[in-house]
């Protein structure tokens, strides 16, 4: 169980009075059947301050109450009583996927990671309005907060992956780039046309400063952002995407979220950074004592991309996936649904179902590569190797065709078709650079200055290298292990000099038929 922020609030996992802000209205009911959390028709309340004003118990009795199974108790609050029924009850129809957030196929490898995007969507939600509350309470009105501001940065955090598409960042990343030539198509810029869209499609009579603010927040952390100063009150651009140095709500919740889901432990606190937050020169800085906590942060994101998200058994389901939506692309119009929301909305990880039950023939290959994922007979692991410190900044995605033009005469002939490569990149959110680096720290709570902390003044026991880069190789037929791991050994030689895997492909796998 997540620690709570305000452990004097009863027993169950909820924010303090001063980080909950209530609803105005009433939400409409929301279908969350599909999600680890569910409405409270009844709601019942733990004992509460006594000086937590009637008129918030009010809010609180007529707010609906979902209860996540990572924050506990959230009480939706709608901008007005139909905006947020429409936009809910659309992320409850389009987003419940299983996700593990940042892998689409995860659960396939770590069954419990079948959470969805909605309820992360929903976690943003409260731990948006949490920070921008925490914020108000300790600088109000320094900084000028109003519910508008409130209202915006919620609405934000619910609304921030609505443009992802099936199986999340491998429809974007692996699937569309394949497909479309020259493809700049960026799930944060469908999440603008899809925020447009949910408005029109519903009549939703809602603010249109504020959502033109919501879309530059889903878009911060994006090419998509806008200059610095463009904006009114930066900061609150801070909270949902980070553009500026990469701490926000969205990774609090799904690296606490994936964690608890994969069984993994999790010793990363997000609550130390909200409670000690604060807005100097217009921007969100940290006390300069938790920057071990910020390391924490993006080193557990990086645990979680090496050992859950890039698992090899993850991945090679993934390049399956990718294949088959690739064989199925022609015949389906897959990617001809990227640019229209009213039929965008529709295409979630239901279209491998909608593959498998087909009696198409032009779906046979696609669907004899979903039954090789349920039959376990997946694409074999060859090896891996680390690529050397030294030419990280030149690297060059491997390919299939790199891998085949460095096969010896002799023995089985390899084929581009018969090799599937994965290079997989692993960092701290910056690149090959240090992720503190752009992060501005203050002394104590009276003080009024930012800085950076630099490398030679932080712990030695953190690393001095901040991303790895992984190649990995398969063979889409068992018999052909060993001839693609010979070819895999004879490419790191010529490119390398030197074998860079870390052992031999096991004889053993090598004679699998």
């Amino acid at each position: 169980m997540v620690p709570q922020l305000d452990p004097t609030i009863g027993s169950s996992p909820q924010l303090s009075p001063e980080l909950d802000p209530m609803a105005e209205s009433r939400c409409a009911d929301v279908g969350a059947d599909a999600m680890g959390a569910f409405f409270n028709e009844e709601l019942s309340f733990p004992p509460v301050h006594a000086n937590f004003a009637s008129s918030q118990e009010q809010l609180i009795r007529f707010s609906k109450n979902v209860h996540d199974n990572v924050h506990g108790n959230i009480y939706l609050d709608p901008v007005r009583y139909v905006t947020l029924n429409n936009l809910v009850s659309y992320l409850g129809k389009k987003k419940r996927e299983a996700i593990g957030v940042n892998g689409g196929v995860t659960h396939l490898v770590y069954p419990g990671a079948v959470h969805s995007r909605f309820e992360h969507s929903l976690g943003v939600y409260w731990l948006a309005g949490a920070a921008i509350q925490k914020l108000k309470q300790n600088q109000g009105l320094e900084l000028g907060i109003d519910n508008f501001d409130i209202q915006t940065v919620k609405l934000a955090g619910l609304l921030h992956d609505v443009g992802h598409g099936p199986f999340s960042h491998l429809f974007e990343r692996e699937f569309l780039p394949r497909v479309v030539s020259g493809c700049k198509w960026s799930h944060e810029q469908m999440s603008l046309k899809m925020v447009d869209h949910i408005v029109d499609e519903h009549h939703i009579d809602v603010d249109f400063e504020m959502i033109k603010k919501v879309k530059e927040m889903i878009v911060a952390s994006s090419e998509l952002t806008l200059p610095k100063g463009t904006r009114e009150k930066h900061f609150l651009y801070d909270i949902v995407a980070n553009g500026r140095n990469g701490i926000d709500v969205d990774k609090f919740d799904y690296i606490v979220r994936d964690s608890r889901a994969c069984g993994l432990g999790c010793n990363f606190e997000f609550q130390r950074l909200m409670e000690t937050m604060r807005v100097l020169d217009d921007e969100i800085c940290y006390r300069a004592k938790e920057y071990l906590t910020v390391h924490k942060l993006f080193y557990t994101r990086a645990d979680l991309y090496r050992t859950i998200y890039t698992h090899p058994k993850v991945k090679a389901i993934e390049l399956m996936v990718v294949d088959a939506l690739l064989k199925a692309n022609d015949f389906l119009e897959i990617s001809s649904s990227i640019e229209d929301p009213s039929d965008y909305w529709k295409l979630d990880d239901s279209i491998i179902k909608t593959i498998e039950i087909a009696p198409n023939q032009e779906l046979k290959e696609s669907r004899d590569l979903i039954l090789r994922i349920r039959r376990r007979n997946l694409y074999q692991f060859c090896n891996e190797y680390t690529v050397p410190k030294e030419n990280l900044e030149h690297f060059k995605d491997v390919t299939p065709q790199d891998i085949v033009c460095s096969q010896k005469n002799g023995g089985a002939i390899l084929k581009e078709e018969d090799v599937a490569v994965s290079n997989v990149r692993i960092d701290l959110a910056r690149g090959r650079h240090n992720p503190l680096e752009s992060i501005n720290f203050f002394k104590d709570y009276e003080s009024k200055e930012k800085f950076p902390i630099p490398d030679n003044r932080i712990s030695h026991l953190l690393p001095a290298c901040y991303q790895d880069m992984i190649v990995r190789v398969y063979s889409k037929k068992p018999e052909l292990v060993g001839a693609i791991s010979e070819a895999f050994e004879n490419f790191q030689l010529k490119t390398y000099g030197i074998k860079a895997q870390v052992h031999e492909t096991p004889e053993k796998k090598k004679r699998r038929l």
